[in-house]
């Protein structure tokens, strides 16, 4: 694990571990690397419920939550995404 995490390395360490094909990954901390907040899409997801989902997000970055003061994450199957994804481009086209 590196000295200082940061978003670049937990988007790394998440694509790898859950073949996640989507990561974003927001440091909420003001720089310090400890308050995180993520967004995951991954099929590993396909099938799991909510609990199931984060579980799996918790032990992909066991030891690199033992340092991280907070962490919240949305996870997503492919599926969930792109549905997400397009009522968002539509409220967008809605509102110009």
């Amino acid at each position: 694990m590196a000295e200082q995490l940061n978003e670049a390395y937990i988007v790394a360490a998440l694509r790898t571990k859950l073949q996640a094909e989507t990561v974003e990954v927001t440091d909420v901390s003001g720089g310090c690397g400890q308050a995180f907040t993520a967004v995951i899409v991954s099929p590993q997801f396909t099938g799991l419920n909510s609990l199931k989902r984060h579980r799996l997000v918790n032990a992909a970055l066991r030891e690199e939550i033992k340092s991280i003061h907070a962490w919240s994450a949305k996870c997503h199957t492919p599926d969930e995404w792109a549905r997400e994804s397009s009522k968002v481009a539509d409220a967008m086209d809605m509102a110009e």
